[in-house]
């Protein structure tokens, strides 16, 4: 906690790999922050000293509404009572999420019991990840290509995401399909108006009942001035905002002095010891980037081969490795679009993501390797549950989208592991070499 007693700014990931992302934007700008792995109680908090931001690493975007209303339930409480003044849900910067998955209305239903500034913004864009929000309507670059910008229902990969496709590119209408009507927007124009006239624009808004606000965003000048807003209004009543790590950013931005500052950290060097991957990411960009090393031994998981039962992935090839000194890429196989129907890809999926939890627990524990990187928003959250850990820092940035933490535990063989989380979508084609070379 911070010296007044007060966190300021709390947020919740509905998955591990954007949570990071957002712990490095706070980290950045020179916030102590923490990325805890669940709430923590007042012994850790204590044990960690002064804290300016609180986050917590979830897995809300794979979960069905029952299960997210009772882990954000926890997780809203535990930063409530810490007395932050920004409630951040952070969604995945493309709004992938469904109304039987990651239901962004469920959440922000949940979290308003606690925090009940009539003020919800939805913040639809983050520039910094080529992710744009105009007149409502949401677009995305594509892998590696940053010219080719993709109307959000027309993206490649988005649009046909096997579990959340994104098939709706305004946001206000992806909501009311999971329950969340007559959403406000406040387009891109209203921002060369003077504050107090947009700051009017939204009392207007809010007088009409409107669940949230869906602000656009098309660069950074747009997130200062909806940092204002939050600023502002987060000083009447502690307020909710929805949003990608772009939410973080606007927090930052609208202080003066956060904003002209970047925090240094030590530059992330060459790996000291073998390099273990784990990609779970079926992602065209990620099979890419496996596709492009050459610095690994590569061995594939087929996430059918226990069809019979769960899959348990044989640890034993990949120790053996590591413990002779070599890099190990592990990644799932892409099955074929015909192999199982729509029910049996999604067991599928559910299965072979915790068959990558218990490879992971069962490689670190017996080859211990110093340095880990984990491909893929679902395998990241399954993944990090099998260690016997309780939280995250920032340690350097790798690639854009891309982090490298500092894992923290009460195992002195697990504290202290460098471990990337990169989302299917995130990073150049190199970045699985750079995690060895720094």
């Amino acid at each position: 906690m911070s010296a007044s007693g007060a966190v300021q700014y709390g947020f919740y990931g509905d998955d591990f790999t954007g949570a990071t992302d957002t712990l490095a934007h706070l980290a950045r700008a020179g916030l102590r922050t923490l990325l805890f792995l669940a709430p923590p109680d007042r012994a850790r908090l204590d044990s960690v000293g002064p804290l300016d931001a609180i986050g917590i690493a979830g897995a809300a975007r794979a979960m069905p509404p029952s299960a997210m209303a009772g882990e954000l339930a926890r997780a809203g409480a535990c930063l409530a009572s810490l007395g932050v003044r920004v409630m951040h849900y952070k969604v995945c910067s493309t709004f992938d999420s469904a109304p039987e998955a990651g239901n962004i209305a469920t959440a922000i239903a949940t979290l308003r019991r606690v925090f009940t500034n009539p003020f919800v913004p939805v913040v639809g864009g983050q520039p910094g990840l080529l992710r744009y929000c105009v007149f409502g309507q949401l677009f995305a670059a594509a892998g590696s290509d940053t010219h080719a910008i993709h109307r959000i229902d027309r993206h490649p990969t988005m649009s046909r995401h096997p579990v959340t496709p994104m098939n709706e590119a305004d946001l206000r209408l992806h909501l009311e399909r999971q329950g969340l009507r007559d959403v406000a927007s406040v387009d891109w124009r209203a921002y060369s108006l003077p504050f107090a006239k947009l700051d009017a624009m939204v009392d207007a808004k809010i007088a009409l009942r409107s669940p949230a606000i869906l602000f656009d965003v098309l660069c950074d000048d747009d997130l200062r001035t909806l940092g204002k807003l939050i600023e502002a209004r987060s000083r009447r009543a502690p307020l909710l905002a929805v949003g990608a790590s772009s939410v973080a950013q606007a927090w930052c931005a609208a202080d003066a002095a956060l904003a002209q500052r970047e925090h240094q950290t030590p530059p992330l060097g060459r790996a000291q010891g073998p390099v273990f991957v784990l990609a779970g990411s079926l992602s065209p960009t990620t099979a890419a980037q496996i596709e492009a090393t050459h610095s690994y031994w590569k061995i594939e998981l087929d996430p059918l081969e226990s069809a019979g039962g769960p899959p348990r992935f044989s640890a034993a090839p990949i120790v053996d490795m590591l413990r002779e000194g070599r890099n190990v890429l592990a990644f799932t196989r892409r099955p074929a679009a015909s192999a199982t129907n729509a029910p049996q890809q999604e067991a599928s999926r559910a299965r072979t993501a915790e068959a990558c939890a218990a490879l992971l627990g069962d490689v670190v524990r017996a080859a211990s390797p110093r340095r880990i990187g984990i491909a893929g928003g679902d395998t990241s959250s399954h993944a990090v549950q099998a260690l016997d850990a309780w939280g995250l820092s920032y340690r350097a940035p790798l690639t854009t989208g891309a982090t490298v933490c500092r894992l923290h535990a009460d195992e002195p063989s697990l504290d202290g592991i460098e471990i990337m989380f990169k989302g299917g979508q995130m990073g150049e084609i190199d970045i699985l070499e750079r995690l060895i070379t720094g």
